[in-house]
């Protein structure tokens, strides 16, 4: 199934995103200045299903394990390409889980020592006194 205005169904709404790599069941997507060095979003990228599925809870396990495998190349090529010291990866879900497309994606970002937020992981937000309910 194909969503009209998804991006990742339509690549072509988001011209400066790339696949950089792929298998049978999904790809991984970068935009143009996550390839540049020094960016701030250097060498991250989306491992996203190929065929729509609205959060990571709806993929099949055929999904599932190829996001694994893709995964494992995608390391491979941004440890070539950026040498990072560290990653944060992750799924968001739902619109209060912070998911803003409704496609799962797989979040892959690189993190580098001479970072501002450096050794700041992801429950860094959650350990906000902001944060509270």
């Amino acid at each position: 199934m194909m969503i009209k205005k998804c991006v990742f169904c339509h690549l072509e709404l988001e011209p400066n995103q790339k696949i950089i790599l792929s298998n049978e069941y999904c790809m991984f997507l970068q935009l143009e200045q996550a390839q540049v060095k020094g960016g701030q979003l250097e060498g991250a990228g989306l491992i996203v299903p190929k065929i729509h599925r609205k959060t990571a809870f709806d993929l099949t396990y055929d999904e599932w394990n190829a996001t694994y495998k893709l995964l494992q190349k995608v390391k491979e090529y941004v440890d070539e390409k950026h040498q990072p010291q560290g990653y944060n990866l992750g799924w968001n879900c739902g619109g209060v889980g912070g998911q803003h497309i409704l496609h799962a994606h797989f979040h892959v970002i690189p993190r580098y020592d001479d970072e501002p937020l450096a050794g700041k992981g992801i429950r860094y937000m959650f350990k906000s006194g902001e944060n509270q309910r």
